[in-house]
């Protein structure tokens, strides 16, 4: 999600920093994972309030320095990319609620009751949601797209 894995990186050392400050204050020790899941995506969205700058991936000065291998099919990838970017693109348009269930779903595989628990939401609400939002995609995307 954030395309950085050193960032990445920070942001796991941060949250388990802070839980381990926090780990007695923790009402449901079964819900850790709750916990955890609300805490890394509040260091995320404090990463993209305060992003101002892009970051050059690859970390080289001259673009002769990047090796690309041959195999690889550069187009269908550039394409797969460009997709995921309009995706991404769309979910920033939407609430966050809406954004929560789908990457929840799509990017992490969880199941519906899986994130209804997560979220504290009902079973219900999460598949509605995750509707409304596949049918926002599918509408932008579909003018892009040809699918």
């Amino acid at each position: 999600m954030l395309g950085d894995k050193m960032m990445c990186e920070d942001i796991v050392q941060n949250v388990f920093i802070k839980f381990f400050e926090n780990m007695y204050r923790i009402r449901n020790s079964e819900r850790v994972d709750v916990w955890l899941f609300k805490t890394t995506r509040n260091e995320i969205y404090t990463i993209y309030r305060n992003k101002r700058t892009h970051v050059d991936q690859y970390g080289v000065l001259d673009a002769d320095e990047i090796d690309i291998d041959s195999s690889v099919k550069i187009a269908e990838d550039f394409e797969l990319k460009e997709i995921n970017q309009l995706v991404m693109k769309e979910l920033d348009k939407i609430s966050i609620e809406q954004r929560d269930v789908f990457l929840l779903k799509e990017y992490s595989g969880l199941s519906y009751r899986e994130i209804a628990e997560m979220m504290s939401i009902d079973e219900e609400l999460v598949k509605s949601r995750l509707y409304k939002t596949r049918q926002r995609l599918i509408h932008k995307l579909s003018k892009v797209v040809s699918i």
